[in-house]
């Protein structure tokens, strides 16, 4: 089976939740209104549907390969690459002075979430290239930004992110490649850089390296470290690709999945040093990579919807195929397609409300972004950009985490075939797996959910959205009947519980760390649960008031956020007690380091 988009749940949500009519009035997006979001979905679905779904299945079985320094990608990748560049979808979100197309994030989320259900391993090439992009729109020189923007925007050069080292890991203080300065404005880069997606390959004509690193005279630790652009290939003064610079692809990685995406080791220097351009000011790369690992998240929490809703469709549509077992309810003699078992409704059900629910989370978040970066109101951007911030990790954490979910019950959907590869659905059970893991662990995210986004404000942001969820229990009061009981019922036990949580972190992180950072996950997975139930009530809310449009799609929207109330939003009182009833620290650290 091949993947269509869910393109109707898709303006669904952009249409009622993130308010696109709303984004339209700000300064620049005048023009994109709901027609406009339509027009471009359309595009999106027919390119991914026909062009990269295809290839998914064969980048698994064929993924990119190693020789000699030089990386093949799968055979049509190429050529796919080549008409995204075309069809203008690496441009969609970013300004039009260098190429793109200026559409909001609330347009460009959806394009993108299409391009990672149609092939997560290709959609990682162009995912860090959005990233480049954003650094050098914020730090680069006008020399850097006129150099390299177009042709990145184009869809021609492709862009990374060098941060980890094999004795890094996460901890980027013990980065050790150096940056040593020419006299000219240029730098001598040597080290080694690891797991750099899409850190070499075939499909571009140059590849654009942004590579954290030291310069001779930095301070120790993250307060030391630069930023700088590193070309594969050095570039002409008419713009061409040049003479090849000192970096190196030394070999890629065998993985558990995305096997079409090369995970690349990269060597600099090795000849006499690779020539890098410093991107804003020394000492401030890491301030200026967060902004890459910012957008990068959001986008990888996109990515957990994506692989999500592909799952989701591959399990359905088998379990409206495969015939085994008469009814338990006696309604039928004969043996009955799968689907009309209550275990495995229970199963497509979860699949399908986690997955909506995340997907309307995410739109939201990407409309409070374009408020942050557009509104003309210094106040209001100020707002919005703070629940965005507060948003981003859970986007991510919480996305990621629910995909490793929704698509291990895919495989248990498909029963024995889901283990056997030829169906596909071990394909993105393997696939989701990175996700909780690139970019940064769902620890890192739920340790950044509380001191970043959460303590640092003495909890603003977080009460703001509590607010919000106010609002919407007051409309779900509303309403009659027992869809909108259950909802309000469970989303008010969910916001208390979050409510609870949030006072938790901010009493306690100082006085008892360990009680609140080892409840730290705990704390995302709850804030994803309750904030997309939140947005499942107010879907419910919409979709009552539509009805009368298209009641087989509204039905299905109001049945599902039924389902998110009696089946998920319940979890979220379960996850508050592990946090703050139970003192849940007092088991996780009472064993000694050699009773493990």
């Amino acid at each position: 089976m091949t993947y269509a988009a869910p393109l109707k749940d898709m303006l669904f949500v952009i249409d009622e939740l993130a308010n696109i009519a709303n984004v339209a009035t700000l300064p620049g997006f005048e023009d994109a209104t709901l027609e406009t979001a339509q027009a471009v979905l359309d595009e999106a679905a027919k390119f991914n549907g026909e062009v990269l779904a295809p290839l998914n299945i064969e980048g698994d079985k064929h993924p990119s390969t190693w020789h000699d320094g030089v990386v093949t990608t799968t055979a049509g990748f190429k050529d796919a690459f080549r008409q995204f560049g075309e069809g203008g979808w690496q441009g969609v979100m970013h300004p039009s002075e260098f190429g793109g197309q200026a559409l909001p994030k609330l347009i460009a989320t959806p394009c993108i979430e299409m391009l990672n259900s149609a092939n997560l391993s290709f959609a990682l090439c162009p995912l860090l290239t959005d990233g480049a992009i954003e650094a050098l729109l914020t730090a680069g020189s006008d020399n850097l930004k006129a150099r390299y923007l177009p042709k990145l925007i184009e869809g021609k050069w492709t862009g990374t992110m060098n941060l980890t080292e094999p004795q890094a890991g996460s901890d980027l203080a013990l980065v050790r490649t150096r940056a040593e300065p020419q006299g000219d404005g240029t730098y001598k880069v040597f080290g080694t850089k690891i797991f750099i997606t899409y850190g070499e390959h075939d499909m571009a004509e140059n590849i654009v390296h942004l590579v954290l690193a030291r310069t001779p005279d930095a301070p120790e630790g993250v307060k030391g470290i630069s930023l700088f652009l590193v070309p594969k290939f050095m570039v002409n003064e008419d713009g061409s690709p040049g003479a090849r610079n000192d970096v190196h692809c030394v070999s890629i990685e065998h993985k558990l999945g995305i096997k079409a995406s090369p995970t690349a080791v990269l060597q600099f220097g090795d000849h006499g040093g690779a020539t890098g351009y410093l991107i804003g000011e020394e000492n401030r790369g890491l301030e200026y990579m967060f902004i890459m690992m910012n957008a990068a998240r959001f986008a990888v929490g996109v990515q957990g919807i994506a692989v999500s809703e592909r799952a989701y469709q591959l399990a359905a549509a088998y379990a409206k195929e495969r015939v085994q077992s008469r009814p338990v309810d006696g309604s039928a003699k004969q043996s009955v397609a799968i689907i009309h078992h209550p275990d495995v409704r229970r199963m497509l059900m979860t699949m399908r409300a986690l997955t909506e629910g995340a997907r309307a989370l995410a739109y939201v978040a990407a409309a409070h972004s374009d408020i942050a970066h557009h509104s003309d109101d210094a106040a209001t951007r100020a707002d919005h950009a703070a629940i965005y911030e507060y948003l981003v990790p859970v986007v991510k954490g919480w996305s990621t985490e629910m995909s490793i979910d929704v698509a291990s019950l895919g495989v248990q959907v498909h029963g024995g075939m889901g283990f056997i590869e030829e169906t596909g659905a071990a394909q993105h059970y393997r696939d989701a797996r990175i996700l909780t893991i690139y970019e940064g662990t769902t620890a890192i995210q739920a340790n950044d959910l509380i001191g970043r986004k959460t303590v640092r404000d003495g909890g603003a942001a977080a009460r703001a959205v509590l607010a919000q969820i106010d609002a919407t229990l007051a409309a779900l009061k509303q309403h009659d009947g027992a869809a909108f009981d259950a909802m309000h019922s469970r989303l008010q036990a969910g916001r208390a519980a979050l409510a609870n949580v949030v006072d938790f972190v901010l009493q306690n992180t100082k006085s008892d760390p360990n009680a609140v950072f080892t409840g730290s996950v705990a704390y995302l997975k709850l804030a994803g649960i309750v904030l997309s139930g939140w947005q499942m009530a107010r879907a419910m809310i919409a979709a009552t008031q539509k009805h009368a449009a298209d009641p087989s799609f509204y039905d299905a929207k109001i049945t599902t956020a039924h389902f998110f109330a009696d089946h998920i939003l319940p979890q979220a009182v379960a996850l508050e007690a592990s946090i703050v009833s139970a003192k849940g620290n007092r088991s996780v650290l009472a064993l000694d380091v050699d009773q493990f």
